[in-house]
């Protein structure tokens, strides 16, 4: 029977009756034990009007100020005891709003995290088992696509590998050529469509990490290929996830070498915050498209067209990477031509 009045209306009615009830026991205890304030004397109510005031200041002295005459212990009492109801009736509504928006916060980093613990008044209760069961559904969507990826793979790997083994048996070079571009270039945007959606899907635990280790790995391979690339600067390790971050710098570098040909990555470190700056001096990328190239997909003319190489998902899974991480992912022209992107990674340990 009591659970179906534990509701936030009820809590919040129950908490401001005891307020008010509260308040005038008080104020009763209090004149009970000290006696209740005495009338004042008939001449001290003709201190109502403002010329005897004047015309008898020692009236004014005996009486005291018209204040302390009335029931002023009665509403101080009132007061402390509805402010303090006040308080704790607002706290008590904000607790369960203050839950769900720790726990949506939670669900939009991981997927799996904890569900909602279903406690507390009916109406809290209800919208809990609501939002775990969302987020029970979501799960099982995402899980589900991921099947569904899983065996469109398998399923298209293994008609394309057939094909190209028949390639061979074609006696036009050019036309071989081309149909072996056309292969790649499938196995390709299959291969970054099934990198950029797991991406999505993994979480991973974050750790003290090497960020100037990392950037230095990172040229250095890119150098043993024959990349112009170089590094500079120091930072002290990060509170990170090493992966996400390894593939979105390594994204950033990539493309920087393939559109912009000579690469400067540059660490600058601060107490507040990390940035890693990718420099390239090539055509760069116009300020009204900026923004369009982290949408999955999105190719640009000319310096990214096809023959260029990628499917458009690069700078879409850096930046997903980095704001998994808490920090943010710039692009901005480079003086004298060319494109920097700019990393803020935050000092603070993002929430996961």
């Amino acid at each position: 029977m009591m659970h179906r009045f534990d509701t936030l209306f009820a809590r919040l009615f129950s908490v401001s009756l005891l307020a008010i009830v509260l308040a005038h026991l008080l104020a009763f205890i209090w004149f009970t034990q000290y006696d209740f304030p005495p009338r004042p004397p008939r001449e001290c109510l003709a201190l109502a009007d403002p010329g005897v005031a004047e015309q008898m200041p020692e009236l004014h002295e005996r009486c005291g100020p018209p204040v302390f005459r009335g029931p002023i212990v009665l509403l101080v009492f009132q007061l402390i005891t509805l402010v303090a109801g006040a308080w704790y009736g607002a706290k008590l509504l904000a607790r369960p709003i203050q839950r769900f928006n720790e726990a949506a916060e939670r669900l939009s980093e991981n997927l799996d995290s904890p569900p909602l613990l279903d406690a507390g008044p009916k109406e809290v209760q209800q919208a809990a088992q609501i939002f775990n069961r969302m987020q029970q559904r979501i799960r099982g969507q995402v899980q589900q696509r991921a099947r569904m990826l899983g065996a469109v793979s398998h399923d298209l790997r293994t008609p394309l590998s057939r094909l190209k083994l028949r390639l061979e048996q074609i006696d036009n070079e050019k036309l071989q050529a081309q149909m072996r571009q056309d292969l790649n270039d499938m196995i390709g945007m299959l291969d970054a469509t099934l990198t950029y959606l797991h991406e999505q899907r993994t979480s991973e635990a974050l750790q003290r990490y090497d960020v100037q280790a990392l950037v230095e790995s990172l040229v250095e391979n890119a150098q043993d290929h024959g990349a112009e690339v170089e590094a500079h600067g120091q930072c002290a390790p990060l509170q990170t996830q090493p992966m996400a971050l390894r593939s979105c710098v390594s994204n950033l570098i990539d493309n920087a070498l393939r559109y912009g040909g000579a690469t400067r990555v540059e660490l600058h470190d601060s107490d507040a915050a990390l940035e890693i700056r990718i420099i390239d001096h090539g055509p760069g990328i116009s300020a009204e498209q900026r923004e369009a190239v982290f949408e999955p997909f999105f190719r640009l003319e000319g310096s990214r067209n096809r023959n260029s190489g990628g499917v458009g998902l690069g700078m879409t899974i850096a930046r997903e990477a980095v704001q998994r991480l808490g920090g943010h992912l710039l692009l901005e022209e480079t003086p004298g031509g060319g494109l920097t992107s700019i990393i803020g990674l935050p000092r603070g340990v993002p929430t996961d």
